[in-house]
């Protein structure tokens, strides 16, 4: 009886909850309305205030005005090219147009990031530009959030934008860089019209599939890959992140992608194929192609040449020795010393510790003998960001010291266009090592140099650079320490007439990735927004 009338109370008890629950049900729905209501107002008076903004900036300025968000626009690298390429082929088409960067570098004026841009890629912009100087950079610093980069950088991302366009409302706004997250802040507030240039998708399928195979790697530690548990909770966390990557992005007005790679990754995640479109990024090809490679044929013949006199005079047998090190006729090419240059920012994904645990491995297939150690030097060469970047060079310095090959190891940062020029022009292998790399600037660079290029069998220079020409070989793909260290092996064995070949084809195969070229893919696919701020 007790039992039942027990029962009897909790199920009074139940339906006084849902009574209550129900009488609540309207009130929060008005709330709800209410708070949407006052949001949606909030958001309409900060457009209006915004937009009024850019109309007394028009007056002011008697003219329409482009800006590029591009945080790290004195960094140095490929990215960095692609901005100052883009805005020099604006300003040479579009003469009453002003033009604006966002930029979060600090302690320098815009003299001396435009002289930057003058020494390290070689480009002078026909007309000034307006710097707006941001303070607020470290939101999209990863090393402020160690835990949910991803997310913590996109956020940030966010609130660097909104101090972007408080601080200048532009008529066109181009996300030069990566930061999709702004794109939504410039459409919907400032009212923008808003293009996007995407070197590599935030989110990616690859992503997702290192995570789900537990496959330790620069974005995904340890103790994630060796915990199924956590790796279960990235899966969904980058699931959902994707998701939203994907809304953002898709308020682009005009999508441009640098390869091939990053076109099916965008295409599957902002889901926009009729406004995206491949620009490859530009590459100072016409620097190097300048330089003949008939000269140094004629200085490999005249070498040759040498050799046969020798082994006519009786010298053949020391002759024989060298030649046997380099297999089949490379012996008149491993009598000089070779360096092995790798042009790249010393980010993580780079993955420098590949090239130096290859190169280490190189130098112990060949020896201290003739044409062996002592012949072969690896040259770093990039630009350092931040004081992250810098502190990853001195690690990478300890790497050297540890695996004994320090001698052999030269670190160049920040380099001026004429000497990377030249260290290109002098090397005999281009190394490149990143996974899954977007496009690949620097590869192109070295094809155009006259280098033998060896890169990463995966992204941009599998599928759109280092691909037969006219059926010919332009270089050389790899994956792992062994097969990178072979790879070279192979390379310095070959005979200077196999060598001389390979670089034409290569050089052959890079008049698609020129200035001009990228100028005028660039020019038609921004034209339709450009077109109408003429009017």
């Amino acid at each position: 009886m007790a039992g039942h009338e027990h029962h009897h109370h909790l199920s009074l008890c139940f339906c006084d909850l849902m009574r209550l629950l129900w009488s609540l049900v309207v009130p929060c729905a008005y709330l709800s309305l209410l708070l949407t209501l006052v949001l949606l107002l909030l958001l309409l008076g900060i457009r209006l205030w915004l937009q009024s903004r850019r109309k007394a900036r028009r007056a002011l300025d008697d003219g329409p005005a482009v800006a590029f968000f591009h945080p790290y626009c004195n960094a140095g690298g490929g990215g960095e090219r692609v901005l100052w390429c883009s805005l020099r082929a604006l300003m040479q088409r579009y003469p009453g147009i002003s033009f604006v960067v966002y930029t979060g570098d600090q302690g320098v004026t815009g003299e001396q990031i435009l002289d930057g841009a003058r020494q390290r890629f070689n480009i002078t912009l026909p007309r000034p530009v307006t710097f707006v100087f941001l303070r607020h950079r470290m939101l999209v610093e990863a090393g402020s959030y160690p835990h949910f980069t991803l997310l913590g950088q996109s956020a940030g991302s966010m609130f660097l934008g909104w101090e972007a366009l408080t601080a200048f409302v532009p008529d066109l706004y181009v996300d030069s860089m990566g930061y999709a997250f702004t794109l939504p802040i410039f459409r919907y507030l400032g009212g923008c019209k808003v293009a996007s240039y995407v070197h590599y998708p935030t989110v990616s399928t690859d992503m997702l599939s290192v995570v789900r195979e537990r496959n330790p790697r620069f974005n995904n530690a340890d103790f994630i890959s060796r915990n199924p548990m956590l790796s279960a909770v990235k899966v969904v966390y980058y699931c959902c992140f994707a998701l939203l990557y994907g809304l953002a992005g898709s308020c682009s007005d005009v999508i441009m992608v640098n390869s091939t790679w990053t076109l099916g990754h965008i295409l599957a995640l902002w889901r926009a194929p009729n406004r995206t479109s491949i620009v490859y990024p530009p590459c100072d090809v016409r620097a190097f192609l300048n330089i003949p490679l008939e000269e140094e044929e004629e200085d490999e013949e005249m070498e040759e040449g040498w050799e046969e006199l020798g082994r006519e005079l009786g010298s053949g047998e020391e002759d024989g020795e060298v030649g046997g090190g380099g297999g089949g006729g490379g012996g008149g090419g491993d009598r000089k010393s070779h360096s092995i240059v790798s042009v790249g920012q010393f980010r993580p994904e780079k993955d420098h510790q590949l090239q130096i645990r290859a190169f280490r491995k190189l130098l112990d297939r060949k020896g201290d003998g003739p044409g062996g150690r002592e012949s072969l030097r690896l040259v770093l060469i990039g630009g350092c960001r931040n004081q992250e970047d810098e502190e990853r060079v001195l690690m990478l310095r300890g790497l050297c010291q540890e695996l004994g090959v320090s001698d052999r190891v030269e670190f160049k940062l920040n380099i001026p266009f004429e000497e990377l020029k030249r260290e290109l022009v002098n090397a005999t292998i281009g190394l490149h090592t990143m996974w899954n790399e977007h496009f690949g600037i620097g590869v192109v660079e070295c094809m155009a140099a006259g280098t033998i290029v060896l890169a990463h069998k995966s992204g941009g220079p599998k599928l759109d650079i280092v691909v037969p020409h006219e059926g010919r070989q332009t270089g050389f793909l790899a994956d792992s320490e062994d097969s990178y260290a072979a790879a070279m092996e192979t390379i310095l064995a070959l005979s200077p007439s196999a060598r001389l070949e390979i670089r034409r084809n290569a050089r052959d195969s890079v008049e698609r990735f020129s200035d001009q070229e990228f100028e005028a893919c660039f020019l038609s696919a921004t034209e339709s927004l450009m077109s109408k701020l003429e009017r």
